[in-house]
């Protein structure tokens, strides 16, 4: 899909993305185009292009929340495969302004693993990890990863209220984010645990610990926000 947008493409999804998040509501393509400065022919243009890519979805809203005579309205919205794209597009290494991208990414990565399980999703989390040099997208993906390890063992008897504190992570007075590094020690006495998620999990809680007290009071809120919608997912 990379191959069929221009830069300008991309760079209009993005916007679009940005947008979007901030309104938070499907959006007029006029609307769009004061927002970013350019025509209204290109952006309803640009965003129906964006739309056959699978990228933009449409939908027609009729005034009065569909009640009565009147004209319907199109407004659009970014599709799921949109942040995908576009975290794709940011690299191995994205910088902590593409964390926005690898947060939404990675929730609907959660989403989209409800039913089928996330084994593979944590198998790409524990390739990548490593590489990355950006703190908050390393953190993120290591708060990620030791949640669906503690997910994985939420009915297990042996892990006793320990998978409990998966709804509480992040709320003031429970389980704070770098306390979390630590729950990896407890996984690698645990028999029914991933042996390779373990021992993963527990070689990485040393730089884990470092990189999240090097980080500021705006960005350990943005983590435990995180956190805690990630943990919702996962605990179901």
């Amino acid at each position: 899909m990379k191959k069929n947008l221009t830069r300008r493409q991309k760079e209009f999804l993005s916007q679009f993305w940005d947008f979007y998040r901030e309104m938070e509501e499907p959006i007029h393509y006029v609307t769009l185009a004061e927002h970013l400065g350019i025509g209204k022919i290109t952006a309803y243009e640009m965003l129906r292009l964006l739309e056959d890519r699978g990228l933009v979805q449409s939908e027609y809203h009729l005034p009065g929340e569909g009640r009565g005579p009147g004209r319907s309205t199109v407004l659009f919205k970014p599709t799921a495969e949109a942040p995908r794209l576009l975290f794709d597009l940011t690299g191995s290494s994205p910088e902590d302004d593409d964390w926005d991208v690898a947060k939404e990414h990675i929730l609907q990565q959660l989403r989209d693993g409800k039913a089928a399980g996330y084994d593979d999703l944590l198998a790409d989390l524990l390739a990548r990890i490593p590489e990355h040099h950006s703190p908050l997208i390393y953190l993120t993906e290591m708060i990620t990863a030791t949640l669906l390890a503690l997910g994985a063992l939420r009915d297990s008897a042996e892990t006793g209220g320990l998978t409990g504190c998966l709804r509480r992570i992040g709320l003031p007075g429970e389980i704070g984010l770098s306390a979390l590094g630590g729950v990896s020690i407890a996984l690698s006495v645990m028999e029914r645990v991933n042996r390779r998620v373990a021992t993963f999990l527990l070689a990485q809680s040393g730089k884990y610990h470092t990189m999240f007290s090097q980080l500021g009071e705006e960005n350990r809120r943005r983590l435990s926000d995180f956190a805690r919608e990630a943990a919702k997912i996962v605990s179901g």
